[in-house]
């Protein structure tokens, strides 16, 4: 199976009074034809600003990004850049903000159908809408309704029936759960496995949410202050867990069991600052196993077991691998 997507030393800094900031920091990974990878990591820790830049939205600083086999960064005009529009597309966080509150249901899935020209007259539009509710979940009463008169599962529904609009390839999903209650989730993530068996998408998954990539991934990649601190299939992940970072967040995932007891990693210590980072690991200032060289020296990124990397000078030893 050939990759969808290459990402090779990324990188994407933002200016600020203070320096530089290192959202983005090194990022490497392919994805899989049909796959999907999870991305996680605390709140600011690049996630979001890794799936725009790799789509172009944001402009890179450095690295590369390959489509299909095709260089695609930096292309953000022309027609090669209209072209892939319609292969690569994001479903956004907020499903209320990501919406024109003026535009109705049908009018904003029909946007982008209109603006690539995709159909002849009004009676196709009309019907490529109707089949895109329709595969969203959508029902067909709800046309004509606004986004302030819809819960925030429908508004999600009209975010992936617009992103599915010109038949993508790839579409970076940026939270789209994350602001719904639990039992709409599971319908969203469910509608989204669906999409992906019958239409063989590829999904980039982003989220802060351990119990739900799991769900989702086959790969899963963890990030820290913008960079790469682990990353290899999601069973393995939970299976053995490495990096200590990951080991603290997998026990903050909470058991639905009464009086259920489970050993907590507890993070102390300050966040080192992505402004102008220092030379060293970026966790080591909240790691509890952090030596001298931690402090000095970035961990480079290395296959520990099959198919499994991580980013840590101790991993061995703190593993007893």
């Amino acid at each position: 199976m050939h990759n969808m997507l290459e990402v090779k030393d990324l990188k994407k800094y933002f200016k600020t009074p203070r320096g530089m900031l290192h959202a983005v920091d090194g990022i490497n990974f392919t994805l899989e034809h049909g796959k999907t990878l999870g991305v996680v990591g605390e709140s600011g820790c690049g996630k979001s600003t890794l799936g725009r830049t790799i789509l172009n939205l944001l402009e890179v600083t450095g690295g590369e990004v390959y489509f299909e086999g095709r260089n695609i960064t930096g292309i953000n005009e022309g027609a090669e850049y209209i072209e892939l529009r319609k292969e690569m597309q994001i479903i956004f966080q907020d499903p209320f903000s990501s919406l024109d509150p003026r535009m109705c249901v049908s009018d904003a899935i029909a946007e982008p159908l209109r603006i690539h020209k995709i159909c002849k007259n009004e009676d196709e539009l009309d019907q490529r809408v109707s089949e895109l509710m329709e595969t969203a979940g959508l029902a067909e009463r709800l046309a004509y309704s606004y986004p302030h008169e819809l819960d925030g599962g429908r508004r999600q529904r009209i975010g992936i029936a617009r992103a599915l609009a010109l038949n993508p390839k790839f579409i970076v999903c940026d939270e789209p759960v994350s602001a719904l209650d639990v039992s709409i989730q599971a319908q969203i993530l469910n509608l989204m496995q669906d999409l992906q068996r019958d239409k063989n998408l590829t999904y980039i998954f982003i989220t802060h949410d351990l119990s739900v990539v799991k769900h989702i991934s086959n790969d899963i990649l963890v990030m820290y202050l913008g960079k790469m601190v682990e990353k290899c299939g999601s069973d393995e992940l939970f299976e053995h867990t490495l990096h200590p970072y990951t080991k603290a967040l997998l026990s903050a995932i909470p058991i639905p069991v009464i009086n259920a007891r489970k050993e907590r990693v507890l993070l102390k210590g300050e966040l080192s600052s992505p402004i102008d980072p220092r030379p060293g690991c970026r966790f080591a200032p909240r790691c509890p196993y952090a030596k001298d060289k931690c402090l000095k020296e970035d961990p480079e990124i290395e296959e520990v077991l099959h198919s499994h990397v991580v980013a840590c000078h101790f991993v061995r030893e703190i593993n007893c691998l």
